[in-house]
């Protein structure tokens, strides 16, 4: 029998304050009021002080209102039922299906132990050529996308989404406008990977509690999806926009601000999240892209400054398309050799050319007479931008990588690349 309390001596926004005893950090809370029944989490302790983020706001709650303490962290339901299921950011359904109470599990549990974890070595092939040949996604990889509003970020979620060689697909979306939120639905529906997803959708118009619960539950039923042998990855949309609730609650917490008003504890909050990305010993992984936008375009940015410290490079996604220079991914070199062994070479190749190409289109643009050789860069890099960098572009790794060896030959002689001839008389297009 749980103790209901009724000594609400606080009420800010939508964070109210009991004195109560044997209550743990993120237990949940059924709060009683007039208008019914609305759950809380507790967001701070200080001794029999707790606070406590209303899930559905505190508007219609009173000093007077009863609580009544859980004992347990937010639980979500998780297993085959899920798949295909659309819910809010507490678990809730918002595609009219049934509410689903089996198979409970709590969320914000703590990251794997390393000891269970294995070395990296599978790639996750995605039919994007800037990310299959030149920053291969790895199996329990967690990358961030650092991009600013108006770009294409949730289109390159969705398409990864789709062609991503992953037994399980979880999106979790926060402050999502509902038009997004519509389109990944439509997206995912119409090209029939709907069956292998499940949607977890905060939009800007929900309570922000569930913003910061759509990373925790996500990562919950991923995590229970793979120790159960599944490839499972996650897709978060947006993380900033995550940062900015934990930066709200904070205030209304009167906690001491750090760098440009956001918590001092942002990189405990962001890594507790990207840290649950695995490859477990003996069952399945866990993948994580988190899109990141960047306010003003600026990487020392808190929020893009400390993701950067936690993931294993980042891809950069400007002007429509993922920029070569300043993604990366730091594992690639774990799964790039057992591809096709001239992965490496391709990718080595294209992208010294393609930055020589950069320097003559600047050359060029200035007015500098331009060579025979630049002539031949620029026309390189034209291909490259059409035919690789393109998010239009959509071909298997193998098709990709043959498809750079034949924007090569279009371009150069085999001597003008530089690449060894072993590899040139195996590889460069007969017809050349």
């Amino acid at each position: 029998m749980h103790k209901i309390y009724t000594n609400i001596s606080q009420i800010a926004g939508d964070v109210i304050t009991v004195e109560a005893e044997g209550v743990g950090y993120a237990d949940i809370a059924q709060v009683n009021t007039s208008r019914g029944v609305s759950l809380a989490q507790v967001i701070k302790l200080d001794n029999e002080k707790v606070s406590l983020q209303v899930f559905a706001g505190s508007r219609g709650i009173s000093t007077g209102d009863k609580v009544r303490f859980l004992g347990h962290p937010m639980r979500v339901s998780s297993g085959e039922e899920l798949l295909g299921r659309i819910f809010n950011g507490s678990g809730q359904p918002l595609d009219k299906g049934p509410a689903l109470s089996q198979n409970l599990i709590d969320i914000a549990g703590p990251p794997v132990n390393p000891v269970k974890r294995v070395i990296p070595s599978k790639m996750v092939h995605t039919g994007i050529p800037m990310i299959d040949i030149f920053n291969s996604l790895v199996e329990s990889q967690k990358l961030p996308i650092f991009s600013i509003a108006g770009e294409p970020y949730n289109d390159l979620l969705a398409r990864i989404a789709i062609q991503a060689e992953v037994d399980i697909i979880i999106l979790g979306g926060m402050g999502l406008k509902h038009d997004d939120y519509l389109f990944f639905r439509d997206a995912l529906s119409e090209r029939g990977a709907l069956g292998r997803s499940i949607f977890f959708m905060h939009t800007a118009a929900d309570p922000t509690v569930e913003c910061l619960l759509v990373p925790d539950i996500s990562l919950a039923v991923a995590e229970d999806f793979a120790l159960k042998g599944k490839r499972v990855l996650v897709l978060l949309s947006d993380m900033t926009n995550f940062c900015d609730a934990l930066k709200e609650i904070s205030i209304i917490m009167g906690q001491v601000p750090s760098n440009r008003g956001y918590p001092g504890d942002i990189y405990t909050q962001l890594a507790s999240r990207y840290e649950k990305a695995v490859d477990f010993d003996t069952a399945g992984s866990i993948t994580i892209l988190a899109v990141t936008t960047m306010p003003g375009d600026d990487v020392t940015h808190p929020i893009p400054d400390n993701t950067g410290y936690i993931t294993e490079g980042q891809f950069y996604l400007k002007n429509g398309v993922i920029e070569p220079f300043g993604s990366l991914s730091r594992l690639k070199q774990q799964v790039n050799g057992k591809t096709r062994p001239d992965h490496r070479t391709i990718m080595d190749t294209m992208i010294q050319l393609f930055a020589d190409y950069r320097e003559s289109l600047e050359k060029q643009s200035m007015g500098f007479k331009t060579s025979a050789w630049d002539n031949k860069l620029l026309k390189y890099g034209r291909l490259f931008e059409k035919k690789m960098m393109s998010l239009e572009v959509n071909i298997p790794l193998e098709k990709a990588l043959d498809l750079g060896w034949q924007i090569l030959a279009e371009c150069f002689t085999p001597e003008e690349t530089g690449i060894k001839k072993a590899i040139i008389k195996e590889y460069w297009p007969k017809n050349q």
